[in-house]
C-alpha cells in the first residue's frame, strides 16, 4: 500500500486508491464506521471520491483515531489554546510521514542536500508533540549541511547567518511561524537572493493577526524577495501543501483538497467555489485519510487551492454528529 499511495500517477489511479483506502478504514477504523453509521453511508453505496464521508477534525481531541492495532510509535499533539482541549494524532508507521514529507518537499523543491534549513520556530519548539518540529528535525539533519539548525530567542545569529550564506550564493531555506519572521525583519533588513523564506502561518497569540496579503508585503519587503512560500499541514495530517506565493497552493499526488457547503457538510462543491476544506491524505492510512478541517477556501480547476480563514465555531453545520 505504502509503494502505491506515494507512485499515483495520474487521477483514475486517486480514485481507485481513495476508494480502496475508505474501505480499508470503514472496515478498520471504529471511529469512522460509528460515523458513517450515523450518516448511513456503506462503501457500497460509494463510487465516487466526492462520496466519502470526511470525518470532522475535531474527533481528534476527543477519540483515538486509529486504523490499526499497531503499536503506536509517535503521538503529535495540536498547539491548542490554554484551556482547549488538543488534537492527538496517534501514529503507528513514523516512516509513512517521514516518506511523505520527504517525498512530498522534493516533488516541489527538488533534492532537500542542495539547502541550508534554518528553522524559526519557538513556539513549536516550546512545546512537546509537534509533527512540525519532527518534520523540520529531519529536514535539518537530511540537508548534512553543518549550517542548518533550529533559532529560538537567537535573533542576532540567525540574522548574521543569513547574511553569510547569502554572500555565498547558498541555497538555502528558512522556514518559521508569522510572528517570528516579522520580529526578524524588525530587526534587521535583509536582500536576499537564493533563499527561501516559507511561513506556516499563524500569529499564535503573539501578534495582532494580518491578512496573508498584508503579511506577506512587510515580509517581502523585510528579507528583500519577490515571493513568500508557505506551508499548509496540520497536526492531524500526514501530508502537507506547499504555496510558493500569492498564497495559492498546491499537493502532492496523494494529497488531494475538496471544500465543501458551509450550511451542508455532506455537500461538495464545485471547483472555484469557497467553502469549507476537505482534505484526502492518503498517507494517513493507518489513522483517517479523510478529513473536514475548520479552515475556509477555495479548490481550483487546476487542483491548486486557496485558504481564506477558519470557520467561527457557530458557523459550522452538518458537521457536529457525535462530537459531544
Amino acid at each position: 500500500m505504502e509503494n502505491r499511495i506515494f507512485n499515483i500517477q495520474n487521477n483514475q489511479e486517486f480514485k481507485a486508491l481513495s476508494l480502496a483506502v475508505f474501505k480499508h478504514q470503514f472496515k478498520n477504523n471504529k471511529v469512522y464506521r460509528s460515523f458513517c453509521d450515523l450518516l448511513y453511508i456503506d462503501p457500497s453505496d460509494v463510487s465516487q471520491v466526492e462520496e466519502i464521508p470526511f470525518l470532522p477534525i475535531q474527533f481528534f481531541k476527543s477519540r483515538k483515531v486509529l486504523s490499526s492495532l499497531d503499536e503506536i510509535q509517535e503521538t503529535f499533539t495540536s498547539s491548542g489554546t490554554t484551556g482547549s482541549s488538543t488534537s492527538k494524532h496517534l501514529v503507528t508507521d513514523i516512516n509513512l510521514y517521514k516518506e511523505s514529507y520527504l517525498k512530498g518537499f522534493a516533488h516541489f523543491y527538488g533534492n532537500i542536500e542542495d539547502y541550508t534549513v534554518l528553522a524559526l520556530l519557538p513556539n513549536y519548539l516550546e512545546r512537546q508533540g509537534s509533527s512540525l518540529v519532527f518534520m523540520v528535525a529531519d529536514l535539518i539533519e537530511k540537508s548534512k549541511k553543518a549550517e542548518s539548525g533550529f533559532y529560538l530567542d537567537n535573533m542576532q545569529e540567525l540574522a548574521s547567518k543569513l547574511i553569510e550564506l547569502n554572500k555565498k550564493g547558498q541555497k538555502t531555506l528558512l522556514i518559521g511561524v508569522s510572528f517570528a519572521l516579522l520580529d526578524l525583519v524588525e530587526m534587521q533588513q535583509f536582500n536576499l537572493k537564493n533563499t527561501i523564506i516559507m511561513e506556516t502561518g499563524g500569529m499564535k497569540g503573539r501578534r495582532k493577526e494580518l491578512v496573508r496579503e498584508e503579511l506577506h508585503t512587510l515580509l517581502q519587503n523585510g528579507f528583500g524577495v519577490t515571493e513568500i512560500h508557505s506551508e499548509y499541514g496540520m497536526t492531524e495530517l500526514l501530508s502537507q501543501g506547499y504555496s510558493k506565493g500569492n498564497g495559492i497552493f498546491e499537493t502532492p499526488p496523494w494529497m488531494k483538497i475538496l471544500t465543501r457547503d458551509t450550511e451542508d457538510a455532506l455537500t461538495i462543491n464545485a471547483s472555484g467555489k469557497n467553502g469549507g476544506i476537505n482534505v484526502i491524505d492518503l498517507a494517513n492510512y493507518n489513522s483517517c485519510s479523510f478529513i473536514a478541517t475548520q479552515d475556509l477556501g477555495k479548490a481550483n480547476e487546476n487542483e491548486s487551492f486557496e485558504i481564506i480563514g477558519r470557520f467561527d465555531n457557530s458557523d459550522i453545520r452538518g458537521c457536529n454528529l457525535m462530537v459531544l
